[in-house]
C-alpha cells in the first residue's frame, strides 16, 4: 500500500535522525556544563515497564494500585540521597531541576511574596527570576549582592538586603558557578526574618554528592534543589532534599503532588538509584578528576592568551571554566564558530554584563564544563590539547571546518565510559 510505504519512510527518517545524533555527538568535544553521559548500567535501568506506569502520591501512600515495586525503589532512593546529603528527607519525584524549584517555591510562598536570588548575569537560573518560575508563581524577586570579579556572594550587603526586604525565600546557587557559595554567611539574616534558605545545587550536585565541593546542610541550608544529570551522571530529572520540620516537609511533598506533578516518570527512579550506587563507588575519583581537568583546562587557555575569569582565585573549583571573549568577537560568535569545529559549549552572560537584548544575544562570555569528557577518560594532558583547539578557532581564526577533522580524530580515542563497573558484567542482566 502507498500509505504503508510513506509511513515506513517517515519511521525510517526518525530512527535515522536518532542514529545521526549519536554518531555526530560521539565525534564532538561535548562541553555543555549542564550535560553529562549516563553509563550503560544507568541506561539499562532506564528502559523498563515503569515507563508505562503511574504512581501518584508518595511511597506506600499512593492513589493508584500496582505500585508495590516502585514504592520500594523510590523509598530506597529517597533515603539514600537524604543519608548522603546529610538531610532529614529527600524527594526524587521532580522531573527536572526547574520543577524542583517550582515545588519548593510554591510550598512556602503565595503570589505577591518577595524572594531573593542572585542576579541573572551572576548565574541565577531562569527559574529564580521574574521571567521564569518565580514570575509564573506571582513572586517578587529581589537581587542579592554579588562580587562580580570574585564570582562570590557579597555576604554583608546581601544580609542587609535580606533584613530590609524580608523575603520568604533566599535562593543561592547558580548556572554560572566557579566556587562554593557562602551559605553560612546568610543564615543569620534568614533566621532573623523567617526566610527559608534554599541551595540550588543543580550544576555541582555530583561534586556535593561525592563530598568534593561544599556541604549545604552543614553550612545552614534548609532545602536543596537539583537536577540529576550534570556533574551527577544520572537520568534527566530533579530532586529536593530538606532539613526542615515535618510540617514544612509536608508542604514540599504537596508542592510536588498534587500542585505541580501527577505522574513523575517512574522509569527515572531505578536509573537514578543505579547512578547513585555508581557515584558511591566511583564518585570521589570522578569528582577529583573533574576538578583537576577544569583547572588544567583553565590554565592552558590562560597560557594561550584567553581572558579566563577568576584568575586570582585559581580559575575554578568545580567543572566549569568561564572565559570573557568580548574583545575577540563575543560569546555568540565564539559558540557558533566552535560548533562548526565539533566543539559544543555555550555563550553566557558574565556578572558584569548588562541585562539587555543586545547582551542576551551576544554576551561577553562562554561557559565550558569538563564533566562529560572526563567521563570518557580525558585527563589533564588532554585538557591542554583541547585548549589548543579553542585557540586555533578563536584566537588564530583558523577555519573551523579544518579544525573539525582534528577534533574528530582526537575524540575517536575517547569512546569508553569510565568511572563505572565492568561492562562485561552487564551482559548477564536481563
Amino acid at each position: 500500500m502507498p500509505g504503508d510505504d510513506a509511513r515506513s519512510a517517515e519511521r525510517g527518517w526518525v530512527f535515522g535522525k536518532i542514529k545521526e545524533q549519536g554518531e555526530w555527538r560521539s565525534k564532538c568535544l561535548n562541553m555543555i556544563a549542564s550535560e553529562n553521559f549516563a553509563s550503560p548500567w544507568v541506561e539499562k535501568a532506564y528502559i523498563s515497564d515503569f515507563m508505562h506506569r503511574y504512581a501518584e502520591g508518595t511511597p506506600f501512600n499512593r492513589y493508584y494500585e500496582g505500585t508495590r515495586v516502585i514504592d520500594e525503589l523510590e523509598d530506597k532512593a529517597n533515603k539514600l540521597f537524604a543519608r548522603v546529603l546529610g538531610s532529614k528527607k529527600s524527594d526524587t519525584r521532580p522531573i527536572s531541576g526547574a520543577i524542583a524549584n517550582m515545588a519548593t517555591m510554591r510550598a512556602f510562598t503565595e503570589p505577591g511574596d518577595t524572594i531573593v536570588s542572585l542576579p541573572v548575569p551572576a548565574g541565577a537560573h531562569s527559574s529564580h527570576g521574574r521571567g521564569g518560575v518565580a514570575g509564573l508563581l506571582g513572586l517578587q524577586p529581589k537581587k542579592l549582592a554579588f562580587k562580580n570579579r570574585e564570582f562570590t556572594i557579597d555576604v554583608e550587603e546581601s544580609s542587609r538586603i535580606i533584613r530590609e526586604c524580608k523575603p520568604k525565600l533566599a535562593i543561592v546557587g547558580a548556572s554560572l558557578i566557579l566556587f562554593p557559595l557562602d551559605i553560612s554567611g546568610l543564615k543569620e539574616a534568614c533566621e532573623e526574618v523567617g526566610a527559608k534558605l534554599i541551595y540550588d545545587s543543580a550544576h555541582v550536585f555530583g561534586l556535593i554528592f561525592a563530598g568534593r565541593f561544599q556541604s549545604p546542610f552543614k553550612e545552614g541550608a534548609d532545602l536543596l534543589t537539583t537536577s540529576t544529570h550534570k556533574t551527577f551522571p544520572g537520568p534527566q530529572g530533579g530532586l529536593i532534599a530538606g532539613s526542615v520540620n515535618e510540617e514544612d516537609w509536608a508542604k514540599v511533598e504537596r508542592g510536588v503532588f498534587p500542585r505541580i506533578l501527577s505522574n513523575h516518570h517512574l522509569h527515572r527512579i531505578p536509573a537514578l538509584l543505579v547512578a547513585a550506587y555508581e557515584m558511591q563507588e566511583f564518585g570521589v575519583a570522578y569528582a577529583d578528576q573533574i576538578i583537576k581537568n577544569a583547572r588544567a583546562f583553565a590554565q592552558a587557555l590562560h597560557e594561550r592568551g584567553f581572558k579566563v575569569c577568576a584568575e586570582e582565585r585559581g580559575f575554578t573549583e568545580c567543572h566549569q571554566v568561564v572565559v570573557d571573549v568580548s574583545e575577540i568577537g563575543g560569546g555568540d560568535w565564539a559558540a557558533k564558530a566552535l560548533d562548526r569545529a565539533n566543539i559544543i559549549m555555550n555563550k553566557n552572560l558574565l556578572p558584569w554584563d548588562e541585562l539587555n537584548l543586545e547582551r542576551l544575544t551576544n554576551p561577553s562570555g562562554i561557559r565550558m564544563g569538563v564533566q562529560e569528557m572526563t567521563r570518557f577518560g580525558m585527563k589533564e594532558r588532554e585538557m591542554v590539547e583541547v585548549a589548543e583547539f579553542y585557540k586555533r578557532v578563536l584566537m588564530d581564526k583558523e577555519a573551523p571546518e579544518k579544525v573539525k577533522g582534528d577534533v574528530e580524530n582526537f575524540r575517536s580515542q575517547f569512546q569508553k565510559i569510565h568511572f563505572t563497573w565492568d561492562l562485561r558484567d552487564l551482559e548477564g542482566i536481563e
